[in-house]
């Protein structure tokens, strides 16, 4: 029996801005890229990243409830790194890493994640609490 190859992942090319703003959200984000590197072969639960289930895998930097760790993956989807995972009967509570947050999570492996400035973390801040169009 044989095996048929798939084709390669077709890489998208992405304004500089578009970039900028989905590496500021990754890395101000309260997860670590451990989780995201976990989503480049699967998809996570959200039941993996709340309370003290995230923090024991590594995925989040500190104790959060299922509401909150939700807003931060939400937000994530509207920048563009995420998206919802869909079973055959809808919407799931799992989350994927789109080709943009793919495309970022494997470029650390060639250049360190970066820690966040203050003007990161106050500009990522803004954007998000005003939902400016992005």
């Amino acid at each position: 029996m044989s095996v048929a190859n798939s084709p390669s992942p077709k890489i998208f090319t992405y304004p500089r801005e578009t970039l900028k703003r989905a590496e500021r959200a990754l890395v101000c984000s309260p997860f670590h890229l451990n989780l995201f590197e976990t989503m480049l072969s699967r998809s996570v639960a959200l039941s993996e990243m709340a309370g003290s289930t995230g923090v024991e895998k590594g995925f989040t930097k500190r104790h959060a409830s299922e509401l909150s760790v939700d807003n931060d993956l939400v937000w994530l989807i509207q920048v563009g790194v995420l998206r919802r995972e869909v079973d055959g009967q809808g919407i799931t509570d799992s989350f994927r890493l789109t080709p943009l947050g793919r495309q970022l999570v494997e470029q650390c492996h060639q250049k360190p994640w970066r820690t966040p400035s203050w003007s990161d973390r106050f500009y990522n801040a803004a954007i998000r609490w005003l939902r400016l169009p992005l």
